[in-house]
């Protein structure tokens, strides 16, 4: 039996939660400027799979790459690392 190989994973902050077992999650990070190589912030959304709506806008969660599951979605949901704040 083979190992298949291994998948990226990133932490990023929940940003909304656009439907059923769906939330956005951006990610950020910097960059170099090519010339002046001062740090640019940079940032992508993500569209995940969220399996037991457990995520709520503002937590930090780790995802992980996977198989197409929708036309937009390709990561999932490994845990979530910090919860938001409840006020």
């Amino acid at each position: 039996m083979s190992e298949r190989n291994s998948r990226k994973d990133l932490i990023g902050i929940v940003s909304s939660r656009s439907g059923d077992k769906t939330i956005k999650v951006t990610y950020l990070y910097k960059i170099p400027h090519p010339l002046y190589k001062k740090e640019i912030k940079r940032k992508t959304v993500l569209h995940v799979h969220d399996e037991n709506n457990e995520c709520k806008v503002g937590d930090k969660v780790e995802v992980m790459e996977t198989r197409p599951l929708s036309k937009l979605k390709r990561w999932r949901v490994i845990r979530v690392v910090e919860a938001s704040p409840t006020i």
